[in-house]
């Protein structure tokens, strides 16, 4: 009864919500005439410069930043105005018509070390800035404002940044790899580059995106937020029977302010989700179709502090460390698979991180990074009872796991910065440890594979596996990398980017990884509205601890697999035409090669009127020694090569890929008004395995794996927008769409008698296949006001007007809505949202079944999530 009551009362409370968002108006605005304005003063890496002269035009006022880099103007008139920042050991820089608007304004300027820019008497020349390698050609930046405006629950925050920047995109915070993002608050900007040829870079990713959080404050500031969701404002799966039970409860909590006035800074910042969710069940029993629902609950509790240090007026020292836990309970149930399939998972990690930066005179900028990372991961089945699979038909029994890992890994980086008239040298190692920990048993009950639900009422099982033996294994690893790389500034519009990075690891004999890389870029216009960038370079992948894990324990000894064709039922080894195999096991090639790509690329950046930007760019990637399965003691006619074994699924370097990308970018914004980010994606994507373990149909052929790749999705589109209704009301939206990803096509036999039921109709190919395209509208809408009196001594903060990145002045950014007139000279401030995933419940099936014995083959299982309503709100001071 209780409950009722709270739900109701809930459901009250955000229906009057939605009411107050759209149709209050803030009745305590304040008209100001004079404005305000703040300028920051930053190093290349984000850390304050205090004592740099800041320069006003009109007023022909020039102040001294504090120890935080900071400046303040007041009173002043609206209209443009020219900032001029000059600082010792560094190059000065010029910003251009600063829009000064009624109330509080801010802006960060960037400046570089003076020795690169030697040659500029103020601010740097627009084709020096578009070709600047490290500037913002080819860069979309997403400012807090901006970021404020994406969905607040962190995993739905942090798929929107994936959606983005688009598949197998490399994140960094703060130039640290792992982890969990920061809460969306802390972040100062997020910036995506394509700009992929540095040779200081180990991945081959399209596009890395680097989270910078906002640096040290001078007063003491925080926030707490809100969210909650049930299923009174959700619409029903499309597979569900009925619509279920589902809430989501959220809460975020942060803390930022000065331990050592303008020297040391902490900000500490915590956040949780509790949850439950619906998983709808699809699937064909023999009396019959069954559609159903399971529960599945899960919690997250992450802890973070970090302290910030001015060492010197160049030099910062960061460090960190966060607590990430989750719990997942009824793990591995949906689908095909019911309830007694399921099994909790349970994560912890830890992540200690320490970092120094600074200049060393006017040649020498130096960047060390540390890392130390534990996590535990636990996985422990709610049953361990014999599974009976039907081939995409059902799935029954245990999920027959119980798995514990730990991993310990610590990371060193350093890099050099050498700066000379023409050139900048940059140089660096990677030093990454790990040491492996775990203890893993799946499928000690065995296995019982139908290939029809015809075969399972006959009581006639395909094959019979079973996993025995200890699951116990421990390693080290241990990945090097170091390289060399130089900036050459040709000419004031042309710039020319070469460099070499060498790589290796332990437990495996490759060594020879050596990685050329070369990019130039090029400006032909004086005014830099246009430039062309292009490069070529190779990129090697590391050889996977869980790979190399699985085969150090199923290594015939330790554990084994046993295979049995043609099992009797429910005795496998009643059947009278049943073949028992010898032990299974998986090992590594002894010529495995380091797998890697070769890339080349070329594109083209034009600024246009109206502050319109448009970048397009074509991408080619081949993957070469690309890591596959496969069994190299098959038979062939019926007789295996090594009679004293079974399947042996060897580990190689065998495989090939191929892949075209063509991408365009488009944005476009008004300040302080409108903001629109659209980007477009075609590509066709080819290779020959699915991954290290995936096997062949025909491991005597292995020209006819070559297909569409699991990740070839042929059209990608993403759509952001950001609109200020009114001084307290914003909108956004964020549009995706996809074209059909592929599946396999297989006839759910043995046909071949290699006991691998993955076996292709005749002529048919890998991922043949196509499942439906998608697409989804998710919508935030906000309601914001300020309120108390700033005390003076705090000075006027909040958002920037824009932000000056690499010594660019010409506002190479995704756009920035500017603060609202008098919204930061409060004291606190108050937001109510509501923000809704998928809002016109489109419906987008997946699970799509490619198995030519199941009664569902060719039609989808699941849709992805129906329109979701959450609502909640953000209190700041």
């Amino acid at each position: 009864m209780r409950r009722s009551n709270l739900n109701h009362r809930l459901r009250q409370v955000s229906a009057a919500l939605f009411a107050l968002l759209l149709g209050l108006q803030p009745v305590w605005a304040q008209t100001q005439t004079n404005g305000s304005l703040r300028v920051t003063v930053l190093d290349p890496n984000g850390a304050a410069v205090p004592q740099a002269q800041v320069t006003l035009s009109k007023q022909a006022q020039t102040q001294s930043t504090n120890n935080s880099g900071a400046a303040q103007f007041a009173q002043l008139a609206p209209g443009k105005y020219q900032v001029t920042v000059t600082a010792e050991g560094f190059s000065s820089r010029t910003v251009k018509d600063v829009n000064v608007r009624p109330g509080a304004n801010q802006i960060e300027v960037k400046l570089a070390i003076a020795v690169v820019q030697e040659e500029v008497v103020v601010g740097q020349d627009k084709q020096e800035a578009k070709t600047d390698p490290r500037g913002d050609a080819f860069t979309t930046v997403l400012t807090a404002e901006q970021i404020a405006q994406l969905p607040d629950d962190p995993e739905e925050f942090e798929q929107a940044i994936r959606n983005m920047a688009g598949p197998g995109a490399t994140f960094r915070v703060n130039g640290f790899r792992g982890g969990k993002l920061p809460p969306k608050n802390q972040i100062r900007e997020i910036r995506f580059r394509t700009n992929a040829y540095a040779a200081e870079s180990h991945e081959s990713s399209f596009i890395s995106v680097d989270i910078l959080t906002k640096p040290g404050i001078e007063n003491w500031h925080g926030s707490f937020n809100l969210g909650f969701r049930d299923e009174a404002l959700n619409a029903r799966n499309a597979f569900a029977p009925f619509r279920a039970p589902e809430q989501n409860r959220r809460f975020g909590f942060e803390l930022g302010g000065p331990l050592w006035k303008n020297h040391t800074s902490l900000f500490l910042s915590a956040d949780g989700v509790n949850s439950f969710e619906a998983k709808t069940i699809v699937a064909a029993l023999p009396e019959g179709n069954f559609f159903g629902l399971n529960r599945q609950p899960w919690r997250t509790l992450n802890l973070s502090g970090r302290v910030e240090h001015l060492l010197t007026n160049t030099h910062v020292a960061r460090a960190e460390y966060q607590r990430n836990a989750t719990r997942r309970d009824n793990n591995g149930v949906g689908n095909y698979d019911f309830p007694e399939r399921g099994f909790t998972t349970d994560s912890a990690e830890h992540l200690a991180r320490f970092a120094d930066s600074g200049a060393f005179g006017k040649k020498l900028f130096n960047e060390f990074r540390f890392q130390a990372r534990w996590q535990d991961v636990t996985l422990d089945a709610l049953s361990d009872a014999t599974t009976i699979q039907v081939l995409n038909a059902f799935t029954r029994g245990g999920a027959q796991v119980n798995s514990t890992r730990r991993e310990r890994e610590f990371e060193f980086a350093d890099n050099l910065d050498i700066t000379f008239k023409k050139h900048t040298l940059r140089t660096g190692a990677l030093l990454e440890l790990s040491h492996i920990q775990s203890d893993e048993l799946r499928n000690q009950n065995g296995t019982f594979i139908f290939s029809s639900l015809a075969q399972f009422r006959a009581g006639l099982p395909t094959t019979y596996t079973k996993r025995s033996g200890a699951g116990s294994v421990a390693f080290d690893q241990v990945q090097f990398g170091w390289y060399a790389q130089d900036d050459w500034r040709v000419r004031k519009s042309f710039t020319l980017s070469y460099g070499v990075r060498h790589e290796l690891q332990t437990n495996l004999g490759d060594q020879n990884n050596w990685m050329p890389r070369i990019g130039f870029a090029w400006s032909p216009t004086k005014k830099g509205n246009t430039v062309i960038r292009g490069g070529a370079g190779m990129f090697y992948n590391w050889f996977a601890s869980e790979t190399y894990e699985q085969a150090l324990r199923v290594n015939g000894q330790q554990q084994r697999d046993l295979v049995i064709q043609n099992p009797g039922y429910p005795d496998p080894l009643s059947g009278g035409t049943a073949i028992t195999l010898p032990a299974s096991r998986i090992q590594i090639a002894p010529n495995l090669r380091m797998p890697y790509v070769q890339r080349a690329s070329f594109g083209i950046e034009q600024t246009l009127p109206s502050n319109f930007r448009l970048m397009s760019h074509y991408f080619f990637t081949r993957g070469v020694h690309q890591l596959r399965g496969r069994n190299v003691n098959a038979p062939s006619n019926g007789i295996r090569p090594d009679p004293t074994a079974g399947n042996i699924t060897q580990i190689e370097s065998s495989a090939r890929s191929t892949s075209h990308t063509w991408m365009v970018n488009l944005n476009w914004m008004k300040l302080g008004k409108f903001m629109l980010a659209a980007n477009y994606a075609l590509s066709k994507i080819t290779d020959e395995t699915d991954g290290p373990l995936s096997l062949p149909v025909n491991n005597f052929d292995l020209r006819a794996e070559r297909g569409p790749s699991l990740q070839d999705v042929r059209h990608r589109f993403f759509l952001m927008s950001n609109y200020r209704l009114s001084k307290s009301l914003s909108i956004s939206s964020i549009f995706n769409a996809s074209s059909a990803a592929p599946y396999n096509i297989t006839t759910g036999f043995d046909n071949n008698g290699d006991t691998i039921i993955n076996d292709r109709p005749v002529g048919g190919t890998r991922n043949s296949a196509r499942g439906a395209g998608q697409w989804d509208l998710s919508t935030r809408l906000s309601y914001g006001f300020s309120f108390g009196k700033l005390p003076e001594s705090q000075g006027a903060g909040g958002p920037q007007v824009r932000v000056i990145r690499g010594g660019s002045d010409s506002g190479d950014m995704l756009g920035m809505i500017g603060g609202m007139p008098g919204q930061n000279s409060k004291r606190y401030r108050m937001e109510f949202f509501i923000q809704s995933t998928n809002l016109f419940n489109n419906v987008n099936p997946i699970g799509f079944s490619g198995v030519q014995s199941s009664p569902f083959f060719g039609q989808p299982t699941a849709a992805l999530s129906g329109r979701r309503m959450e609502t909640g709100l953000r209190f700041s001071f």
